[in-house]
């Protein structure tokens, strides 16, 4: 199984693991897992941080990199995928991330319901 990280995951994993669930928890620090980190998460935490809604560490980028994620870019494959995406989600983001599990085969590990709702595998 190949994970893909919502953004509140990335987050919460990166400062109160309490805050995931213990199946979630497990899953990101198995390393048999391989944990795919989205450009789409790391877009929305700068988004978010240039709005004020969000604090980010000054190294950001660094913490990002000691982490054992692999990166996963957006591709127009990802953003066509968005038509067929039923309208069960606004959020543009986990729109994207969505597309992106169901092209890539990916399993989201997401707390959002809303997510869970769309034919792509899920894990919280």
């Amino acid at each position: 199984m190949t994970l893909l990280l919502d953004t509140h995951v990335l987050l919460w994993w990166l400062s109160d693991v309490s805050k995931l669930s213990t199946r979630a928890g497990d899953a990101i620090a198995d390393p048999s897992k391989v944990v795919l980190l989205s450009a789409v998460v790391v877009w929305e935490c700068r988004i978010k941080e240039a709005l004020g809604k969000l604090t980010l560490p000054i190294d950001f980028e660094m913490v990002l990199e000691a982490q054992p994620f692999v990166p996963l870019s957006i591709t127009a494959a990802h953003a066509h995928g968005l038509k067929s995406l039923p309208d069960l989600h606004r959020d543009p983001f986990d729109r994207l991330l969505i597309s992106q599990a169901k092209h890539e085969g990916l399993t989201l590990v997401t707390a959002d319901p809303a997510i869970a709702r769309y034919p792509i595998a899920t894990l919280w």
